[in-house]
């Protein structure tokens, strides 16, 4: 059975089905990332043999590209949330996890470039925990 994912941005114009593997699910937190996201990490899965369908709003993505570099990232024009882009010459599919709208079925295979993290992502864990909003 071919495993199948399906995905979105926030305002839901950009909709997408993925069909088959992730091979590996990465938290990166390069400082490139951390710009991308402006969070600790960027939530990446990767394939070389999945296969993505743009059900809606392919023309709204952007793609920017870190001069001379290979980081890049792929957005939807209208809301800036991350979706997935096709890299390598179209040999990887790098899917960020939290444009899934179906559940991640595989755990995080590492956390990399923990040498340039962000100076406060350390003990994250010890810091309190809330089910919603505080106040």
């Amino acid at each position: 059975m071919t495993q199948k994912n399906e995905g979105s941005c926030q305002c839901g114009a950009v909709k997408f089905h993925i069909s088959g593997p992730f091979e590996s699910f990465f938290l990166c937190h390069c400082s490139r990332c951390r710009k991308d996201t402006g969070s600790a990490h960027a939530a990446n899965l990767f394939s070389t043999v999945a296969k993505i369908t743009w059900l809606s709003g392919e023309d709204r993505i952007k793609t920017y590209r870190v001069p001379e570099s290979r980081h890049e990232k792929s957005f939807c024009s209208e809301c800036g949330s991350a979706v997935p882009g096709i890299q390598m010459d179209g040999a990887l599919l790098v899917v960020p996890a939290g444009s899934l709208d179906t559940p991640v079925d595989i755990r995080p295979n590492a956390h990399i470039c923990l040498s340039s993290r962000a100076n406060w992502d350390d003990g994250l864990d010890e810091v309190t925990r809330l089910e919603g909003l505080p106040g």
